[in-house]
């Protein structure tokens, strides 16, 4: 691959990562409760989910998931459900009073903070039909596929890296400075992130009917 395909790739993808979507909302809430060291799971599952979605594309299994119409639909609205389900939670338990807020409260497990950006992302299987679509735009068909296909999948994942840490960064900086009260509507615009992140995928999926 030359280095002209490859810079007009990676412009590509900080175009299309500019708008803010369900997992960028999801780091900003995990890192703005927990801390930007923890959330890095939730990143870590994300890209983790990002990663078997290429591969799936790189296998060709993107038109088998494209008409797979039903669980295609479920396992969209079940990551829906999921999301809204974390964020009233986090909302509910946000009160003054409340252990949880205090400097040495008891913390989400790292696996669950995995699982939560797993699921996010894996919620949007028609990931795998994106990459499937956007991969060839920049393939040669007179190299060898995989080191094409390799060097455009770790491009992606370091870049979503990046602005997922760029969002908990932001959020934890913000956390820090906030003690008391103040926490509570932390934890509570934590909550709304996270609800909004479930809106957006609705949204997605409402949309592409």
């Amino acid at each position: 691959m030359s280095f002209e395909i490859w810079t007009v790739y990676v412009v590509t993808v900080l175009a299309l990562m500019s708008t803010p979507g369900p997992s960028q909302l999801l780091m900003l809430s995990n890192s703005g409760a927990h801390g930007f060291s923890r959330a890095l799971s939730t990143a870590a599952g994300d890209l983790s989910a990002n990663a078997l979605q290429m591969l799936a594309a790189g296998l060709g299994l993107a038109a088998i998931i494209a008409a797979s119409a039903t669980a295609l639909t479920v396992i969209k609205w079940a990551g829906v459900a999921y999301l809204i389900w974390l964020g009233l939670r986090m909302i509910r338990r946000a009160k003054p009073d409340d252990p949880d807020l205090t400097p040495n409260r008891s913390r989400a497990s790292l696996g669950s903070l995995w699982m939560q950006g797993f699921i996010t992302s894996a919620a949007n299987p028609k990931a795998v039909v994106f990459f499937a679509a956007l991969f060839p735009q920049f393939l040669s068909p007179e190299s060898a596929f995989w080191p094409q296909f390799l060097i455009l999948s770790a491009t992606y994942i370091v870049m979503d890296g990046l602005f997922l840490s760029a969002y908990g960064l932001s959020a934890s900086w913000i956390a820090k400075r906030f003690k008391g009260t103040a926490r509570v509507w932390i934890e509570r615009i934590g909550g709304s992130f996270m609800i909004g992140a479930a809106l957006l995928l609705g949204a997605k999926s409402i949309g592409e009917r």
